[in-house]
C-alpha cells in the first residue's frame, strides 16, 4: 500500500507534464506532494524499522515469536509508524508553506518537494536547517536500529549448527536488507545533503520514485514459496 502511495504521489503529474506540455501545478497539489511525500517516506522507513525487529525476534527468539509478536504488539507498531509519520509530514508542510513567498514561483525540480519549495521563500529559511536537523537525526537513527537488529541476529546465526537454519535465517532476511539498501541509499544522499546538484538529485529521486517502488513487490514475491511454486506450475502447463 504504500509502494502504490509512493509511486502515485509525483508520478502521474510527471507523465502529464511530459506529454502535455503543461509545467504548472496549483498551490494545493504542491502542497499535497510535499506532505504525502515526507508521510509516506517516513513511514516506509519505519515500517523498515519494525521489520527489522520481527526478523531479530523470528531469528533470536524463535520459540517466544507468537507471543512478542502478538498481534496488539504488532497493531501498536503499524499503527505507531503512521501516527508518527503524520505528525513529522504535518510539522513539516506547514513549516514550509507559512513561509513568506514573494518571488518567483518557479519550482527548480520536477515536482515540489520541502527543498527547492523552500529556495523561493523571500525570508530566512530556517525551516531548512530544521528540516536537515530532522532527517539528519532520523535516517541514522533508524539505520541503527536496523543495524543493531541484524548484529544480534548475525551473532545468532553464526552460533546455529545447523546448515539449514544458517541458510533459511539468511533467506528470511535477504529481501529486506535488499529494499532496506534501496531505501536508504538514495534518502541518505538526498536529504542531508540539501546542496545537492539537479544533475545528481533528480536522477536519485526518479530511482526512489518510480524503480524502488516496482523492485519491492518482485523482490519480495519472488522469495515467496507460493510464488515459485505459482511460477513453476505455469512454466510446466
Amino acid at each position: 500500500m504504500v509502494d502504490l502511495g509512493f509511486a502515485s504521489i509525483s508520478n502521474p503529474k510527471l507523465l502529464v507534464d511530459l506529454w502535455a506540455k503543461s509545467r504548472t501545478i496549483l498551490l494545493g497539489g504542491c502542497m499535497s506532494q510535499v506532505f504525502f511525500y515526507q508521510f509516506l517516506g517516513c513511514t516506509e522507513g519505519l515500517l523498515y524499522t519494525v521489520m527489522a525487529f520481527d526478523r531479530y525476534v523470528a531469528i533470536c527468539h524463535p520459540l517466544r515469536y507468537l507471543t512478542i509478536m502478538n498481534w496488539k504488539v504488532c497493531a501498536i507498531l503499524v499503527a505507531g509508524t503512521w501516527v508518527t509519520s503524520s505528525f513529522q509530514a504535518t510539522i513539516l508542510t506547514s513549516l514550509i508553506f507559512t513561509l513568506p513567498y514573494c518571488g518567483p514561483n518557479v519550482v527548480d525540480y520536477f515536482f515540489c518537494d520541502i527543498f527547492p519549495v523552500a529556495k523561493l521563500a523571500c525570508a530566512d529559511t530556517y525551516v531548512i536547517k530544521t528540516v536537515s536537523f530532522t532527517n539528519i537525526g532520523m535516517v541514522p537513527m533508524t539505520c541503527f536500529l536496523i543495524l543493531m537488529s541484524y548484529v544480534r541476529i548475525a551473532a545468532s546465526v553464526v552460533r546455529m549448527r545447523s546448515a539449514e537454519h544458517r541458510q533459511k535465517a539468511v533467506s528470511t532476511c535477504a529481501s529486506h536488507l535488499t529494499v532496506v539498501y534501496f531505501f536508504f541509499g538514495p534518502c541518505a544522499l538526498l536529504y542531508t545533503q540539501p546542496s545537492l546538484s539537479n544533475v545528481l538529485a533528480t536522477p536519485t529521486q526518479i530511482f526512489c520514485n518510480v524503480v524502488t517502488p516496482m523492485l519491492n513487490p518482485v523482490i519480495y514475491t519472488l522469495r515467496n514459496k507460493e510464488v515459485k511454486a505459482a511460477f513453476r506450475k505455469m512454466k510446466g502447463g
